[in-house]
């Protein structure tokens, strides 16, 4: 399918600047540059939900901020552990804010959002050690969020759905249950060649550039670092036994067919999987559902899967396109 259309006018203004090599770029400008187009993208008005509380959760190298939102029923609800998207290096509570909103309006869950240590500067583990901290904390201090115990999920974005894919699989070795993963465009593969690499490799806000300087910089160059389950959760040697997944990826984004391919690795495994191609979108259309109504229809039917799935109900299976 063409290009949505309500899409184009963003993608123009982006491509008309140019583009800052992301290895050699000072972390703070790209951070800048994030929260202006968030900014931009954001709701005019904040998407309502029951409270929003800010805190901190122990971590391995001290606090780690979150930000909880409570939905508008009272009463034990499903729980959401969520880490945002920016390619480990941008991105923060507050670029996402209306994301996660949404995903506490819609689904009806208690939401976790937490903003982890970041590359450069922190490269990996610091911010799956911190996230997954944050994880266990909420697992194991249930009663002070959602109070179900069996209706704890993770979700993310991105690097945040890298992050909630690996987490799934650390939850499934420690046998803590997880009801669901939503995963939106994740990262899963940090040395495969997947044709989506080159089709989609500029001109769509992420480009191969920014993936090969991001990867860089959070794991570095070491094959065994950049192979392993926690950096490239596709290349486990087990994903039998995980929760269920919903996996939404975008016809025009460069990471489509690794998230495809996990996608088909775990319902090769048993996992029970939903997956969407999502014609038209690009990479970060989560953040795009103001903007866009194409986004916002593709955000509106991963959220009711997702809440099918914290509900109790099952996931139907789908086919992946262009698998």
């Amino acid at each position: 399918m063409p290009l949505d259309p309500d899409l184009a006018g963003l993608l123009d203004r982006a491509n008309a600047v140019a583009a800052v090599p992301v290895r050699t770029t000072d972390p703070e400008v790209l951070r800048e540059a994030e929260r202006r187009l968030s900014a931009s993208t954001a709701p005019a008005e904040p998407v309502d939900v029951g409270s929003v509380q800010n805190g901190v959760v122990p971590g391995p190298a001290g606090d780690v901020p979150v930000r909880i939102y409570w939905p508008a029923d009272e009463g034990p609800v499903p729980t959401v552990v969520y880490f945002h998207g920016g390619g480990w290096i941008t991105g923060d509570l507050d670029s996402h804010d209306h994301v996660t909103r949404r995903l506490c309006r819609d689904t009806g869950a208690v939401v976790v959002a937490v903003h982890y240590r970041r590359a450069p500067e922190h490269p990996f583990p610091a911010p799956y050690e911190d996230c997954v901290a944050v994880a266990r904390h909420v697992a194991d201090h249930i009663k002070e969020y959602g109070a179900r115990r069996d209706r704890v999920a993770v979700a993310g974005d991105s690097a945040g759905g890298n992050l909630a894919a690996v987490i799934a699989q650390t939850f499934r070795d420690e046998g803590r249950p997880l009801a669901a993963q939503l995963l939106a465009y994740p990262a899963t593969d940090f040395d495969g060649e997947y044709p989506s690499r080159t089709e989609n490799g500029s001109g769509y806000l992420l480009t191969s550039a920014n993936i090969t300087d991001i990867q860089h910089l959070y794991a570095g160059d070491d094959p065994a670092v950049r192979g392993s389950a926690r950096v490239s959760p596709l290349r486990a040697r087990n994903l039998a036994g995980l929760a269920p997944a919903i996996i939404a990826t975008a016809e025009y984004d460069p990471l489509r067919d690794e998230g495809l391919a996990y996608a088909r690795a775990l319902r090769d495994a048993g996992v029970e999987v939903f997956v969407r191609t999502y014609a038209g979108l690009i990479h970060g259309f989560l953040n795009l559902f103001p903007v866009s109504a194409a986004a916002d229809a593709a955000v509106g039917e991963l959220l009711a899967r997702f809440k099918g799935r914290l509900d109790g109900g099952e996931t139907s299976q789908d086919t992946p396109s262009n698998a």
